[in-house]
């Protein structure tokens, strides 16, 4: 292996090579120590973990985000508040969410209970996204729609987003391979004979099919159908039960709709927002589009009952405040070293970095970037003790290396 050509290729220092093969002899080192390898010293360096170079290749392109989001059931748990809308949807003093999710109501009555925070999400640029959970009960066999009552179906969901002002996507079943559930059951076939029928005639595009498990062999067969298809805008689903992985050449792109990482557990639990942190890595990874959060306003959830943003909504916000819709996810080392997992975006010249470290350790990690010219980065960090603390960055010849600090997520957003 010719190894000094390359890393003088990839404008690597002789002093990240030897960082490179150093080991960690401080795993308690102060990230204050050492910032990022322009400042030479060599010594306070060696002093905290050191990780091999994540590539970040602005040339590769792979998928389009299209954003990161949460739940809102004003008829199950009440409205959000215009402090919590704020605080939900602002990309200066929120959480930045770009996607919010509603249920379509099985009572017209009870439609415009979701108007209120759907213009607010609106306002804000977000998208809004529906989901069937029961259609009208004079329209149900038990828990399944009766064949007989699809043109009426659809002609409820159509009124439905006249009434509140159009959504972005609709979904016709929520789950509906989860038998176990109280709410509409159905099997793929019967989900794309009904799009195929009547996805032209619900008032929105169709995003489906949000099967429970984002079970594959649903999500094929409901794909097989090439009306249902062609009727789609993106396939859904929810990840309860399943490690995030690539769907494969399916044609379409995937969304994350519907997931929570622990509902006995607050959302300033420190350990619990990083699980949360690293799965929506895992779904970024596996070359999805969205990931949406269950309730925004929950305990366990990004804000809490008393209207403060928590953990795991600042965890949330160094992907949705600086990972907007249409950037592009670029080819990038998703974890270079144990206990460090990096994605990387693009929009124009503009690149964002998200690092996580699940090391108990400060860990240095190099990075190289080609494609694109990079002299500063804006860097925000969070830890168990700081949401989104910011500083600068300066970097030449497009390599650089930063300390992330122990147990932490870190955003970087090319300047």
């Amino acid at each position: 292996m010719k190894t000094n050509p390359f890393l003088s290729n990839l404008g690597v220092s002789f002093l990240s090579l030897i960082l490179m093969i150093s080991s960690c002899t401080k795993p308690g080192a102060d990230v204050s120590a050492v910032d990022n390898k322009q400042s030479g010293d060599a010594t306070a360096a060696a002093e905290v973990g050191v990780m091999a170079t994540a590539i970040v290749d602005a040339n590769t392109s792979q998928q389009t985000v299209q954003g990161f989001g949460g739940m809102s059931v004003p008829i199950w748990i009440g409205d959000l508040t215009a402090d919590q809308r704020t605080k939900a949807f602002s990309t200066s003093s929120g959480i930045g969410l770009s996607i919010l999710r509603v249920m379509v109501p099985p009572n017209s009555s009870q439609f415009a209970a979701e108007k209120a925070t759907i213009d607010a999400a609106k306002g804000f640029g977000a998208r809004v996204i529906a989901t069937v959970w029961n259609a009208p009960a004079g329209m149900m066999d038990g828990a399944y729609l009766k064949a007989s009552s699809w043109a009426d179906f659809a002609a409820h969901l159509r009124s439905y987003t006249q009434a509140v002002g159009g959504v972005y996507a609709l979904s016709p079943w929520n789950e509906p391979n989860y038998l176990a559930s109280e709410w509409m059951h159905a099997s793929a076939t019967e989900v794309a004979n009904f799009v195929a029928a009547y996805g032209d005639n619900c008032g929105a595009p169709i995003m489906a099919p949000e099967p429970f498990n984002m079970d594959q062999t649903f999500i094929n067969t409901y794909l097989s159908n090439a009306t249902a298809k062609s009727k789609t805008l993106f396939v859904s689903g929810h990840i309860y039960g399943k490690t995030p992985y690539n769907l494969g050449n399916i044609g379409k792109s995937v969304w994350m709709t519907e997931h929570y990482t622990n509902s006995s557990i607050s959302g300033n639990d420190w350990a619990n927002a990083m699980n949360a942190a690293k799965e929506i890595h895992d779904c970024m990874t596996a070359g999805w589009s969205a990931y949406v959060w269950w309730y925004i306003r929950r305990f366990y959830g990004p804000i809490d009952e008393n209207s403060a943003i928590t953990k795991v909504g600042y965890v949330m916000a160094h992907f949705a405040r600086y990972v907007r819709p249409g950037y592009v996810k670029i080819a990038c080392a998703a974890n270079p070293s144990t206990g460090v997992y990096t994605t990387a975006y693009r929009n124009g010249s503009k690149i964002v970095i998200v690092a996580i470290n699940t090391n108990a350790a400060v860990t240095y990690q190099p990075f190289t970037i080609a494609g694109v010219t990079v002299n500063s980065f804006s860097r925000y960090v969070t830890t168990s003790a700081s949401n989104l603390a910011s500083s600068s960055l300066s970097i030449s010849n497009n390599a650089f290396g930063i300390n992330l600090p122990a147990s932490s997520i870190t955003t970087l957003v090319s300047n």
